[in-house]
């Protein structure tokens, strides 16, 4: 029993679990901020590490010693507490995904709805943030923020479903295994549903052409305008956190997964599927504009509504699986 505890605490706190996944954070803000710097005819970071590899976590630790001031007018419990809740809420959703190969940290049937809770939740702790905060620009932010979220929260979550409808599970362990059998990947027997979760989670991402809550020519930061020093530091890395979480689900549900690819050991594969995604998200937002709020709430309930209840049918009458 308490080798057992030990082990879970081991796996909980440093690998596949916290520790491993604030290194794939930072990682992985490395990847998105150099891929997009070579879109853009840029440097990208440079100096900090080899090709700047740890710039990232140099701007976290510089953050973390930088003055942390609270507004006057902010609502200090909520200005306190959200930027917490933001780092924790994509950190606890990773430990029920597969990232090893193995069974989840956290796995458990029906743990895919547990995720979508999550994501929604991310989206209303930045409504809040921008609430507490009691600026216009940040209370701009959270309330598009909100707005956003009503637009592409059902074709993400009927994308989301997707594939458990194919293999029969709300698990994603289950999901992942199911793709291994035969290397059935649901990117091949399911592109639409790809396209549009990939769609999807650039909204939640809040990436370009979806930034429009912390759109920096319009209202500064967004709901972010009033954060600085350690609260910032959290939020920055939620943000790099919930960038892991989006690619570990496409890759999850949709790329077969950490199971273990020919030779290859399952994190490795996890690493190469998440990097790939990280990759995609980047070149998206470097190549388009961003949308006005209505023209993507708009979009998407015009379109990718539809298409993504068409998804969920195919797949249902055969079509998928």
């Amino acid at each position: 029993m308490t080798e057992h505890l030990l082990t879970l605490a081991l796996r909980v706190l440093i690998y596949p679990g916290a520790l491993f996944l604030i290194f794939l954070a930072f990682l992985y803000e490395w990847v998105d901020r150099k891929f997009l710097a070579r879109v853009q005819n840029r440097y990208g970071p440079l100096y900090t590490g080899p090709s700047g590899i740890l710039q990232p976590f140099a701007d976290f630790l510089k953050l973390l010693s930088k003055e942390d001031i609270i507004p006057a007018a902010a609502d200090r419990l909520l200005f306190n507490l959200t930027p917490i809740a933001y780092s924790t809420l994509p950190l606890v959703a990773l430990l029920v995904i597969p990232i090893d190969g193995g069974e989840a940290v956290l796995a458990f049937d029906g743990d895919l709805i547990f995720v979508m809770f999550l994501l929604t939740l991310i989206v209303v702790t930045v409504f809040l943030a921008g609430l507490g905060s009691m600026s216009r620009f940040s209370i701009i932010g959270g309330v598009r923020a909100a707005l956003q979220m009503l637009g592409y929260e059902i074709p993400m979550g009927l994308a989301l479903i997707g594939p458990a409808v194919a293999a029969g599970s709300l698990s994603i362990t289950d999901i992942v295994r199911w793709q291994s059998t035969g290397l059935r990947w649901l990117i091949l027997l399911q592109p639409l549903g790809f396209a549009i979760l990939v769609c999807c989670m650039l909204a939640e991402l809040e990436y370009v052409p979806f930034d429009i809550p912390e759109a920096e020519t319009e209202i500064v930061a967004g709901w972010r305008t009033e954060f600085s020093g350690r609260k910032l530091a959290l939020i920055r890395l939620g943000k790099d956190l919930e960038v892991v979480l989006a690619s570990a689900l496409l890759a999850s549900l949709y790329l077969g997964g950490a199971q273990p690819l020919y030779s290859l050991p399952g994190s490795i594969t996890f690493l190469i599927k998440t990097v790939l995604v990280v990759l995609l998200f980047t070149f998206l937002r470097g190549v388009f504009a961003r949308f006005r709020i209505d023209q993507m709430v708009s979009g998407m309930w015009r379109y990718m509504v539809p298409l993504a209840i068409l998804q969920v049918i195919l797949v249902e009458f055969g079509v998928g699986r």
